[in-house]
């Protein structure tokens, strides 16, 4: 069979490690969540899980209307979990009252895009006011509110009344509110959608800080493509449902090893990006099948680790095959049964450990409407085979 190969390696590192339920942050299991009542009732949510660990970065990005805001709320205690598990900084939230889920609330930072700030206080006393209900010190106080407003590019601001502030400036304060009491949880709503480039790159940096230097953990939701790079993960939603969960490193990583390759070499950086980030990670021990000839072709694949071999049926039952040929890194394979939607005609077994990664049918179908020379490019080596 003809291949496309290379000599670059991503790392071996699943994109989505299982973390232990103790460790983690947030610790959303099969969540479901509904509007409305009786024949009104509309569900929003579907089936959810999302896993975030002490010093990650996660963003949320998708249509408006798919169910982000939705999501962030219940893991924020700000509305009731209905169906599912929606566990957070420890405690499971499915069926806490109102008393306890205000308990939860005050360990969280919250930044909304619309600011909610306190119209009779000045910048300085809306920040203290949330030290205040925190049980700080008041020593301490004046210090840190002067230090993080500065920050944020307010020194010269801290005593003005948010009438007195321009857009981004308020809600720069309503940033500095929210991370002043360095919660271990953040979750951030637009918190760049008032600000211009500077002022975005100031409060994703800080943000990013926290991350590093004090484990704490970022949950956001934009739109702001400025700022994507900061992040350790982007899950996608579309229609209440999580479509993908991207290790962002991963992805770059991908990337670099797919370019190297000629049936991807024509792509942009952003339709070489979106095939990344829509690639599942797949370990495979040795001797196992990942292809069956005669099955419907479901998936694509690229070989990043490990060699397989290639059979065809000797028989017409399939209990005999003969080996024709094999592949490594850098190889792919399973593109002309989707391209022809002809079952395969071929089985592929692994003949060591490998590392694959997949592209669903329907991904793969639009990455070739996407580009014309990934099409071109997979149609001449799909003829050969």
């Amino acid at each position: 069979m003809d291949a496309v190969t290379s000599n670059s390696q991503p790392s071996s590192g699943a994109v989505n490690a299982v973390k232990a339920a103790d460790e983690l942050v947030v610790n959303v299991q099969g969540l479901n969540h509904y509007f409305g009542e009786g024949e009104n009732r509309k569900q929003v949510l579907f089936n959810n899980t999302l896993q975030v660990g002490p010093g990650e970065l996660v963003i949320m990005t998708g249509p408006s209307g798919s169910g982000k805001t939705t999501l962030l709320t219940l893991v924020g205690a700000l509305r009731s979990s209905q169906e599912g598990s929606n566990r957070v900084l420890g405690k499971e939230l499915n069926g806490l009252g109102a008393k306890q889920l205000n308990e939860v609330r005050r360990q969280i930072g919250f930044i909304f895009q619309m600011h909610n700030l306190f119209d009779s206080l000045t910048a300085f006393e809306n920040v203290k006011m949330s030290m205040e209900l925190h049980g700080h010190k008041s020593r301490d106080m004046r210090r840190e509110i002067i230090k993080i407003l500065s920050r944020l590019g307010l020194g010269e601001r801290i005593y003005y009344k948010p009438r007195q502030l321009s857009g981004g400036q308020r809600q720069r304060v309503a940033v500095a509110r929210a991370l002043v009491n360095r919660p271990k949880l953040i979750l951030a709503d637009e918190p760049t959608a008032a600000l211009d480039k500077k002022s975005s790159r100031d409060v994703v940096d800080m943000l990013k800080h926290l991350t590093r230097e004090e484990r704490a953990t970022i949950l956001m939701v934009t739109h702001d493509s400025r700022i994507l790079d900061v992040a350790d993960r982007i899950v996608n939603m579309v229609d209440g449902h999580i479509e993908s969960d991207v290790s962002v490193n991963e992805s770059l990583r991908l990337c670099e090893f797919l370019k190297k390759s000629s049936v991807f070499s024509n792509l942009s950086p952003n339709e070489l990006m979106h095939i990344a980030e829509k690639m599942k990670r797949e370990s495979h021990a040795a001797g196992e099948r990942v292809i069956r000839q005669g099955d419907e072709g479901d998936k694509f694949y690229v070989i990043t680790a490990g060699k397989v071999d290639v059979h065809i049926n000797v028989d017409r039952e399939g209990r005999e095959t003969k080996w024709v040929d094999d592949m490594s890194c850098g190889d792919f394979f399973g593109e002309k049964a989707l391209l022809t939607g002809e079952p395969r005609n071929a089985s592929i077994i692994t003949a060591e450990d490998s590392v694959l990664y997949s592209l669903g049918k329907e991904d793969f179908h639009a990455a070739l409407k996407a580009s014309d020379s990934f099409q071109d490019q997979l149609r001449k080596v799909a003829m050969g085979r």
